[in-house]
């Protein structure tokens, strides 16, 4: 049996990008798991280790890493974000 596809998102609680990445995907109506890293190291090092990177947000779509808020609006920006997340909502049904 195969895991549903779904959106994930490392964040901390005060992180203007973090929220701002919520304010996305909410708008959007996009159910997201949100994994707070503020005070676990060892969500910390998971975040890490799936992102290669440090700073939060970091974003994944399914198995594909989008990067940070940056990433997921040049995403929106340039008409790519809602067919990723259609791809989502397909593989959940």
């Amino acid at each position: 049996m195969s895991a549903v596809a779904e959106v994930i998102l490392y964040t901390t609680e005060y992180c203007p990008y973090c929220v701002r990445a919520r304010y996305l995907l909410d708008d959007k109506g996009v159910a997201y798991r949100d994994i707070r890293i503020d005070a676990s190291r060892d969500l910390r090092a998971e975040m890490e280790r799936r992102s290669g990177r440090t700073s939060v947000p970091q974003i994944f779509i399914g198995d594909r890493h989008i990067g940070g808020y940056d990433d997921m609006a040049a995403l929106d920006m340039a008409g790519e974000l809602d067919p990723l997340l259609a791809d989502i909502d397909d593989a959940a049904e």
